[in-house]
């Protein structure tokens, strides 16, 4: 009896539709694994709020973290036009207002939909602390009103308040080191984020204008650290702020002494140039809280005149009047002012007024101590016209100071630190490494990314190559199949 294949056509067509059908749901369920997919950027805004100027920072790094610290990065910096926010202390309103233009700009950087979760902070340094000493409602009135401005905008406000000299100088500390990947860097070769040995740890030099900080990690552990965690491991440094001795404030104290010394409203000033002259309020002059400690101008002068003489030696001597060398309670070490201080070791980064002022007199290169003593002696030689006519981009307030500011650096570093001859070359001077400004406000985002939650990575589900490919030939297949059944249906 002949096979009719025209009967079982059909069936056997129907059957391998099945086992195709099979083939191709079985293919569709194995071979799949997930896929994470690229970390998107957090960002968090920080603004620094010193004695003289704010600027504003934005900061971003991944979602996900490395052991528990974000890998940050600055993407944004601006700088907040007028004086610092101390300086409004008759008009607290204003301090706010100051800061929306700076704020506008940075909306613009940080993408809408990271906006609402970006953290917020502002931290207030040395003219702040001084506020709070003359007047702590007035300072309290000024943290309000800026942060009434930064609560306008689509942000995680997370507070402004003035934070110690301590973190100041910690924070400063940090972000140089995370800049010269001293915390954590990438290793191409084990494709993966390593600890690199602490004895790459930089010191820490800051000059404000108000305060001056120094932190660095002592050789030896018979100090009281300051202690922090970042990236899996704790680090103690030493850090200290010394209030008042910021390049303004000490360069006021200066004044104070001579001015105390003469007996007469017309001064002679050593650290400003032969031919200058200039005046200067008394009530200004003793109105800040650094000077409480200094002897008031007799009641009847109201004003001072400041002659110029030009003598770097006379200068540094004039300048070492602020400190107290010799009142050292401690059994090692001290810094000046009794306070103690390990002694320096290794090498350290100066930034803020030590960089500005050794940039304008080009010693930032690293010179032998006796070259740079050289050179602030033959500057500080220049007449008062010939500085003018040289330098006449440089306002005059700055330019009569560069003096001064030399002669107090070294003696900052020299004798109240105690860098010598052999170490001063230990000294970069430094302000901005790898694209990023060196300050505090970068090691306090660090520091906070410890306490922002890290994101668990999105990923997408997908199949291995293999079965896919064999997938879509099971599924091409079947609707091939089922294809050719309909039309001999139809056609019959």
């Amino acid at each position: 009896m002949a096979f009719k294949w025209h009967k079982w056509l059909p069936r056997v067509a129907l059957l391998t539709l099945c086992v195709f059908s099979i083939v191709a749901l079985i293919l569709s369920l194995v071979g799949i694994r997930s896929v994470a997919l690229p970390p998107e950027n957090k960002y968090g805004l920080v603004f620094d709020a010193g004695s003289s100027h704010t600027s504003l920072f934005v900061y971003q790094w991944p979602t996900d973290k490395e052991n528990n610290t974000g890998v940050v990065s600055q993407t944004f910096s601006c700088h907040v036009n007028g004086s610092g926010i101390s300086s409004y202390d008759s008009h607290p309103t204003e301090a706010g207002a100051s800061l929306r233009p700076c704020l506008d700009e940075a909306m613009m950087v940080i993408p809408p939909e990271r906006r609402r979760e970006a953290p917020a902070y502002l931290g207030a340094t040395a003219g702040m602390r001084l506020l709070r000493k003359k007047n702590p409602s007035v300072s309290e009135r000024i943290l309000e009103e800026v942060g009434k401005a930064i609560r306008e905008y689509p942000v995680s406000f997370r507070g402004a308040r003035i934070i110690t000299g301590e973190d100041e100088g910690a924070y400063g500390w940090i972000t140089i080191n995370y800049l010269l990947n001293s915390f954590t860097q990438y290793s191409a070769k084990d494709r993966d984020w390593v600890h690199p040995a602490s004895a790459g740890l930089v010191g820490a030099l800051d000059l404000g204008g108000a305060s001056t900080q120094i932190s660095f990690l002592p050789s030896d552990n018979n100090t009281d650290p300051f202690r922090f965690r970042l990236y899996g491991f704790d680090y103690g440094i030493y850090t200290h702020s010394y209030l008042c001795y910021g390049q303004n404030q000490a360069l006021d104290q200066v004044i104070r002494v001579i001015l105390n010394a003469s007996s007469s409203d017309v001064i002679e000033h050593p650290c400003y140039p032969q031919g200058y002259n200039g005046t200067m309020n008394v009530s200004s002059l003793f109105g800040s809280a650094c000077a409480n400690n200094q002897t008031q101008a007799p009641d009847n002068v109201t004003q001072v005149l400041l002659l110029g003489t030009g003598n770097a030696t006379l200068c540094r001597q004039a300048v070492r009047n602020i400190f107290n060398f010799s009142n050292c309670s401690h059994s090692k070490s001290c810094g000046f002012n009794g306070v103690y201080q390990p002694r320096v070791n290794g090498k350290f980064l100066a930034f803020s007024a030590y960089y500005y002022t050794f940039s304008f007199l080009n010693l930032t290169e690293t010179h032998p101590l006796a070259v740079v003593e050289d050179a602030i002696d033959a500057f500080c030689s220049r007449t008062w016209n010939d500085l003018k006519s040289s330098y006449s981009d440089q306002t005059e307030s700055r330019l009569v100071n560069y003096c001064a500011s030399a002669n107090y650096i070294l003696t900052l570093l020299l004798d109240g630190y105690g860098f010598s001859n052999t170490s001063w070359e230990n000294i970069a001077f430094r302000m901005q490494v790898a694209n990023s400004d060196i300050g505090w406000t970068l090691g306090y985002m660090l520091n906070l990314t410890n306490m922002i939650p890290s994101e668990a990575p999105r990923t997408l589900r997908g199949h291995e190559e293999g079965p896919w490919v064999a997938s879509v030939f099971f599924i091409v297949a079947t609707l091939a199949l089922a294809i050719v059944l309909l039309l001999i249906y139809f056609l019959q």
